[in-house]
């Protein structure tokens, strides 16, 4: 398969839909999930609480991609205008390059145990400490499906901590972590099982009163990492030399590296990616972004999750690092026949597979707003995608959309009175 399929984006959706289907080997029932409702009412009402309806969303597919040697299809579920776009762009320079290069740690997930009102706090940690093997093997009784799978308990630690905020009376409590390898699964209900099988061996060996028992979503024993190396002269643009792309795309990095407040915008764009990927194959991006956010801050200052260098050569070098809970076993993805034929669609061969193309995307994704900070300017950029929200609004369809955009553009003029105006001379 080639996940290159030049001219993709200038096909009507029906057209894209077969192209793309064939590529991945998709059948006429999975064709069903994007062509039809999808989800079924009755689905909907079994997956939450109080459903009166479901809510559709643009399921988009960047093409181009080509991660650690081999080309995959990227399903993307977003409401944001050009995001799809820049990863299709960005990936076809990319993959001139020799692709993205992933990988990602084993699966491993971690539980809480907090403990509170222990009559001597060090005394208590040290009896868990004592106790942590036979806490390890009663751990490991709670979900034995998972050692055959490769997965299972990877240990355990106790943690003395202090709630100390000024102007309140300081707290101290015991916190045991245990750290779970779930395989295939995102892990927040196998986490918390096991946390609510320990806490009453915790109490019995403390004698505290036990407290909060669930997952962490900074989930730091599973980061997924990529990279990718860029020749200067495949950055450039129609007045810039490649080498000036380059070099301003890594003042951009340190940019946010210096200064949270462009750090949060630069991680933004990340997510723009990753959020969509995660959308699109039933995974809670919420939990990714938590994670995410609170990776970057992990020195004591929030940082950009990834970093663009230029080498000796002129070549750039990107990199980032992030945690990646996700999952390709669960209820939401068994119910959902859109999320099951996304996932076909992009070749997902398990929880591992997917948290590299998550973060791929995501390092793409930043890799697209960089290079247009560097270029166009991103107000630019982002005034042309407002110019598309505002040719909709004002009623544009198929061809009429790209010249009413143009016409906006042109007279930096955003209104949707002026676009209006336009689209009626454009029928005229």
């Amino acid at each position: 398969m080639s996940s290159r399929i030049p001219g993709f984006y200038r096909l009507p959706p029906a057209a894209r839909l077969r192209a793309a289907a064939q590529v991945a080997g998709l059948g006429e029932d999975e064709l069903a999930a994007w062509q039809d409702e999808g989800l079924s009412l009755a689905a909907a009402d079994a997956m939450i609480e109080n459903v009166v309806g479901r809510f559709a969303l643009p399921n988009g597919v960047a093409v181009n991609l080509l991660m650690n040697g081999e080309d995959r299809l990227v399903p993307m579920v977003v409401e944001e205008p050009s995001v799809v776009a820049a990863v299709s762009n960005m990936a076809r320079i990319t993959r001139a390059a020799g692709g993205i290069h992933a990988e990602v740690d084993p699966s491993v997930m971690i539980g809480q145990v907090q403990l509170l009102d222990l009559p001597d706090p060090a005394a208590a940690a040290a009896r868990v400490r004592a106790e942590i093997g036979r806490l390890e093997e009663i751990a490991r009784e709670v979900h034995p499906q998972l050692v055959p799978l490769g997965g299972g308990l990877r240990g355990m630690e106790v943690r003395e901590l202090t709630y100390d905020e000024p102007g309140y009376p300081p707290e101290p409590m015991l916190v045991v972590h245990f750290y779970l390898d779930c395989v295939d699964a995102m892990g927040a209900n196998m986490v918390n099982t096991v946390a609510e099988r320990l806490a009453p061996e915790l109490v019995a060996l403390t004698g505290g009163r036990v407290g909060l028992r669930i997952l962490s979503n900074l989930a730091d024993r599973r980061i997924a990492r990529a990279r990718v190396v860029i020749p200067a002269g495949r950055l450039g643009g129609a007045d810039l030399e490649g080498r000036e792309v380059a070099e301003g795309i890594a003042s951009a990095y340190r940019f946010a590296w210096a200064d949270p407040y462009r750090a949060a915008t630069h991680n933004k764009g990340i997510m723009n990616g990753v959020d969509a990927v995660a959308l699109a194959t039933g995974n809670d991006w919420r939990a990714i972004e938590a994670g995410a956010h609170a990776y970057a801050a992990r020195d004591g200052r929030y940082r950009p999750l990834s970093s663009w260098r230029v080498g000796v050569d002129g070549s750039l070098h990107g990199e980032i690092a992030m945690p990646m809970q996700v999952g390709t076993v669960g209820a939401a993805i068994k119910v959902h026949p859109t999320v099951r034929a996304n996932l076909h669609l992009a070749g997902i061969r398990g929880a591992k597979d997917l948290a590299m193309l998550m973060v791929t995307v995501g390092l793409v994704q930043n890799l697209g707003a960089l290079r247009a900070l560097a270029t166009e300017g991103i107000q630019q950029g982002h005034m042309r995608m407002h110019a598309r929200g505002v040719a909709l609004a004002a009623g544009a369809v198929a061809e009429e959309i790209e010249r009413v955009v143009e016409g906006l553009v042109a007279g930096h003029d955003f209104r949707v009175e002026t676009a209006r105006a336009l689209l009626a001379r454009e029928r005229a």
